[in-house]
């Protein structure tokens, strides 16, 4: 079994991944993660000394590496699912969520979050909201591409529980 969770940065991706792979028994990938263990440098620094271009690729290439797991539970960055073929490579290798959170639940995750994301930063909160809201009526045809689509201000680990039970 392989669920791809998928949304905006600060919907609860890794959160609910983690509950998921500890409620199912199944092992969690964070994609970040993963790809900064296997290139040894931060998603910032990627971004400051090679780019967007350069970070997409190797996210691309992480991507279709833990596509190829069993039993796992993998959090994608924000933007994953956005470019190159990443949708179709997740829909066809798993069973693809949509994590579909509110834009106020997003800002305030975000101005309060501990990690730096390098898309985001220095923006003031009106800054933020507009890149949101701009960012998310690019991305969102991408993310309902999902299997399913889960929407509000908290998703619970019970919901997408249900929706994989349905899956079986």
């Amino acid at each position: 079994m392989r669920i791809f969770l998928i949304g905006f940065m600060g919907c609860g991706k890794s959160t609910m991944g983690r509950s998921l792979a500890t409620s199912l028994g199944l092992t969690f990938v964070d994609l970040d993660t993963y790809l900064e263990e296997r290139f040894f440098k931060t998603i910032p620094q990627i971004f400051a000394e090679e780019g967007e271009d350069a970070f997409r690729r190797k996210e691309r290439k992480v991507l279709e590496e833990v596509a190829a797991f069993d039993n796992v539970i993998v959090a994608t960055g924000g933007g994953a699912p956005c470019f190159f073929d990443n949708m179709d490579l997740m829909n066809r290798s798993g069973f693809c969520i949509f994590l579909d959170v509110d834009i106020e639940t997003l800002i305030y995750r975000l101005t309060h979050a501990r990690i730096e994301r390098p898309l985001i930063k220095g923006k003031s909160p009106d800054e933020l909201r507009e890149f949101i809201d701009g960012l998310m009526q690019k991305r969102r045809p991408f993310y309902e591409k999902a299997h399913y689509i889960l929407t509000g201000k908290e998703i619970l680990a019970e919901q997408v529980i249900e929706l994989v039970k349905k899956k079986d």
